[in-house]
């Protein structure tokens, strides 16, 4: 199997200028050098808790100069040894985290330090081709938990797989919410409705366009189809049909399951993704949500590589996903190169939207500065 991943270049300052975002807008980065910086959460008072994955740890960010960074004497790591940690949001003043097979609780301290991880809910799915998890509590005072299917392309055996899982506030007991969801890192609650909302991420290996990202409206007791269904109900010619459950067809299987709601890029890997909550930026873009495109890896030309925004309409229905901010990938010498690995999305208590670079170490900060 060919990749086709565009050649990765570290974060600089005179990149930065290659980022284009739509009028008004402008781009600056808050920090630098912190490693494999994926899930952000933000606190009422401006501080930050970011998860890495890769090194297993939570780190705690203020900003207490008011210059707009998080410089090195305002950061700090806060847990550690939680084996692929990445989800994780805020209740009562404890925070939740999700790794592997695990969901920790710890009690946020003064100045922003943890209590030691206590066990909430354990036993989850063995992690094998997606370790990264999602985790946001519910406006049902419940847990929903992501864990991503074992392997690209066939059915497994545990059902908690290639689902979210919602969980009960005291963690001893959970249900499949909803199934069929390959990948489904970046979900959130709409605002209002309480509807929940995620992009799931298509197979690999089945072509430079086929399965889509799809952009799911995620209902309880739903099945999404994956993996032999994609997109509005479409049947995926790469899976075999005579795994399906029960001896019936793939046609027949994809006519019970749910269609996306709106379908992106094939490959472009989306992690990240919250409803924008803030008032900083235009009355347009309220209510709308914003996800992380990592990027491709096996698409002979990159998708992904960008911050996108679904468009919600007047009834608060999803109507068009479009690009955010872009750049980080281009054409160079014959080959395609990029400079940024996109993960989590949050929005800051001022209105502006942070998201962070998994590959540099780099969160990055979206501000309304005014005009058209």
């Amino acid at each position: 199997m060919t990749r086709f991943e565009p050649v990765p270049l570290g974060y600089s300052p005179e990149r930065l200028a290659q980022l284009k975002v739509p009028a008004g807008f402008q781009v600056s980065v808050m920090a630098t050098e912190l490693g494999n910086a994926r899930m952000l959460h933000v606190m009422p008072d401006g501080s930050i808790y970011l998860t890495r994955r890769q090194q297993g740890d939570i780190w705690y960010l203020k900003d207490r100069n008011g210059d707009g960074q998080f410089s090195r004497l305002e950061r700090r790591q806060v847990a550690k040894n939680l084996k692929l940690v990445h989800g994780l949001d805020v209740k009562d003043g404890k925070l939740y985290a999700v790794g592997e097979k695990t969901v920790w609780v710890m009690d946020i301290l003064q100045n922003g330090g943890l209590s030691a991880p206590r066990v909430f809910a354990d036993g989850f799915p063995d992690a094998g081709q997606h370790p990264a998890r999602g985790l946001r509590w519910g406006p049902d005072g419940y847990l929903y938990v992501s864990f991503g299917s074992t392997n690209n392309d066939a059915p497994t055996q545990n059902p908690e797989e290639a689902s979210i899982l919602r969980v009960r506030p005291d963690g001893q007991w959970r249900e499949v919410y909803a199934s069929g969801l390959r990948h489904t890192i970046g979900y959130d609650f709409q605002p209002g409705t309480g509807a929940l909302y995620g992009f799931d991420q298509g197979a690999d290996w089945h072509g430079d366009n086929i399965p889509p990202e799809e952009f799911n409206r995620i209902e309880r007791g739903k099945n999404y189809g994956w993996p032999f269904c994609y997109g509005a109900k479409n049947l995926d010619p790469y899976t075999n049909s005579s795994q399906i459950p029960g001896l019936i067809t793939k046609q027949d299987y994809c006519a019970q399951t749910a269609g996306s709601v709106l379908n992106y890029g094939a490959h472009a890997a989306a992690i990240g993704m919250e409803f924008y909550r803030g008032q900083q930026f235009p009355a347009e873009y309220r209510n709308d949500a914003f996800a992380a495109m990592r990027g491709s890896w096996n698409r002979s030309k990159p998708s992904g590589y960008e911050i996108v925004r679904v468009v919600f309409d007047g009834q608060n229905r999803p109507e068009r996903i479009e690009p955010f901010v872009t750049g980080f990938v281009f054409p160079e010498d014959g080959t395609w190169k990029q400079f940024g690995r996109l993960a989590g999305v949050a929005t800051y208590t001022d209105g502006s939207l942070l998201f962070t670079d998994d590959q540099s170490g780099v969160i990055y900060r979206v501000r309304y500065m005014g005009g058209k």
